[in-house]
This record gives C-alpha cells, sequence and structure tokens, in this order.
C-alpha cells in the first residue's frame, strides 16, 4: 500500500507530465498508466523521506530502495518497478531534465519462466459447446467464443467491435489492439458463420428495436463489458466441467497454442495476436519444440 503521505508538489508535476507523455506516445490502458503511477508514487514518497525529490536522485538511491522493496515483493513485482524506475527516468533524460539516468547500471532479477494456461482442443470444444442454442443471449454467447477461438482475440478487443468491424463473407475482422493499432485477423468459416447466424438470429432479439453499432450487445442493448464476458466464459467453464482456472486470456492462449500444434510458424501467431515484438510471442517455443520432438521421434528412422 502506499502511504498517507502527500508527494510534493514538485514530484507530483513530474508524475502527472510522465503519465500524460505515456498516455499520449503508446496510448496505455488505465490499469497500466495506474501501475506505473503507483510504482512511481511509491518510490517519490520514500526519497521525499529521504529529503529527496524525483529529479536529484543518484543510482545509490535506487539500490538502497531496491534493498528495501526485496525482502517483502515477489520478483515479477520488483522486476516490474525497475521497469517503471527505468521507463521514467529514460524519460527525464530524453527531455533534458536530468543528467545521467540512475537506472544506467540497475539489473532487473530473473523470472522464473512461466508457461500460458491453455486448454487441450476436447476442453475448447466442450466450452464452445456449452451455451443454450435456443435462446438469442446463448447463441450470441457461442458466436462470442468461437471468435474469440478463432482469432486469439484479447477480451477488450473482442468487446469492442463493430458491425462495421466484422465481414461474414470474407471470414475477416478489424481488430483494434493495445496502442489503439489496427489489424485484420482472418477467423475462418467456423466462427464467420457463428457470426452471421448471431447476426441474422439473435442480435435484434436481444436489442429490441433499441439501436447500437456494438457487435456483441447484452439485453440492455449496452456493448458487451469485459466483466460481464469475464462472469460467461467462468459460467461456461463450470458447464463444461472445466476444473482449471478459466478466463478470456486462457483461450487466446489455447489459439496460439493449437497453431503451434499444427504447424503454424511462430511469426504468423505473432501477428495475429497482434504482439509487437516477437520475444513476447516467443513464450510459445516450448509448444513448438514439443511438436517438432513428435515429428522426429515419429518420422526419423533414429527417432
Amino acid at each position: 500500500m502506499v502511504s498517507e503521505q502527500v508527494l510534493s508538489p514538485e514530484n507530483n508535476a513530474e508524475l502527472d507530465v510522465f503519465i500524460d507523455h505515456l498516455w499520449l506516445e503508446d496510448g496505455l490502458s488505465k490499469n497500466t498508466l495506474q501501475s506505473y503511477r503507483l510504482d512511481l508514487m511509491s518510490f517519490a514518497l520514500w526519497a521525499q523521506d529521504q529529503h529527496k525529490l524525483l529529479l536529484s536522485i543518484e543510482p545509490v538511491d535506487i539500490q538502497q530502495y531496491l534493498a528495501v522493496k526485496f525482502p517483502q515483493s515477489k520478483p515479477r513485482s520488483i522486476s516490474r518497478l525497475i521497469a517503471s524506475l527505468r521507463r521514467f527516468y529514460r524519460y527525464c533524460l530524453r527531455e533534458n531534465k536530468i543528467n545521467a539516468d540512475p537506472t544506467l547500471q540497475i539489473e532487473s532479477p530473473k523470472l522464473p519462466r512461466s508457461l500460458p494456461k491453455s486448454l487441450n482442443e476436447d476442453e475448447v470444444l466442450s466450452l464452445l459447446n456449452a451455451p443454450n442454442l435456443n435462446e438469442p443471449a446463448g447463441l450470441r454467447d457461442r458466436a462470442m467464443l468461437e471468435l474469440l477461438y478463432a482469432c486469439g482475440l484479447r477480451v477488450t478487443e473482442l468487446v469492442s467491435i463493430k458491425t462495421t468491424e466484422v465481414s461474414v463473407s470474407d471470414s475477416v475482422v478489424r481488430v483494434t489492439g493495445k496502442g489503439s493499432k489496427t489489424r485484420l485477423v482472418p477467423m475462418g468459416e467456423e466462427a464467420a458463420d457463428w457470426i452471421g447466424r448471431y447476426l441474422k438470429e439473435a442480435r435484434h432479439e436481444i436489442l429490441q428495436k433499441r439501436l447500437s453499432d456494438a457487435l456483441f450487445v447484452t439485453n440492455r442493448g449496452d456493448e458487451m463489458t469485459r466483466q460481464a464476458f469475464w462472469y460467461l466464459i467462468k459460467r461456461y467453464a463450470l458447464l463444461a466441467g472445466i476444473t482449471k482456472h478459466m478466463s478470456p486470456h486462457v483461450l487466446r492462449h489455447a489459439f496460439a497454442t493449437h497453431l503451434l500444434n499444427h504447424g503454424a510458424d511462430l511469426r504468423v501467431v505473432q501477428m495475429l495476436l497482434g504482439h509487437s515484438d516477437i520475444s513476447t510471442t516467443q513464450i510459445y517455443t516450448h509448444v513448438a519444440r514439443e511438436r517438432l520432438k513428435k515429428l522426429h521421434s515419429q518420422h526419423h528412422p533414429r527417432g
């Protein structure tokens, strides 16, 4: 928890300008911006206790702060904290607010490799079959699950799709991802069929003559929210008998894993997921390696 101590006007002003810069430069989400602010506020408050302002910090100050934080924080939290400090001071250096970057020699802790949770193909099929297709809302939910799995979308991307951004005839959807970057994603015949059926048979019944440009709508005529879809996917997981931790992101991981299992290239998966950097996608390389081992054992005479 951040203490009740108040930030000095100077420190507060620097943080406000930096957060505004992040929002304008990268279009980061509110949650990400809040994480940056909390990390930097905590550091700034500690610095004030040492009678220092953010722009007068030296490397030894950061080392002392990390020494305080290490025993009480997880490696991932420390890594995020260092990333926040590094981003802030590199920005200050570019803006000529400081003469040297105090984070230059600070190393992030090595994090244990965490593999994404996923579902096998049978579990995905059970999940897709869980909604009640005799109800308009069930048909909508089936279409949402099919599209999520077919395209590997983030939940925010899924619920933000407009009717004008989907082409059933071409089986593609225009997706707005992180940083407001757009990409065209093929959704395949199966998902396109379910989207087409939802548009013809269910969407107008759910709206009841109300108007909305959102593809997926609720009984109130509003755009489906992230929170509402989280609830839906957890409920359908229970109906499908899936005991694993379930979230929309698990289906995104299943999309990537199953693509690689069936021979897709990592670069293709990167583009479909909307990862700006291949290093983000490389968490899935273990899947590709396992597939190669299996192919080798099956087809090599010495396998």
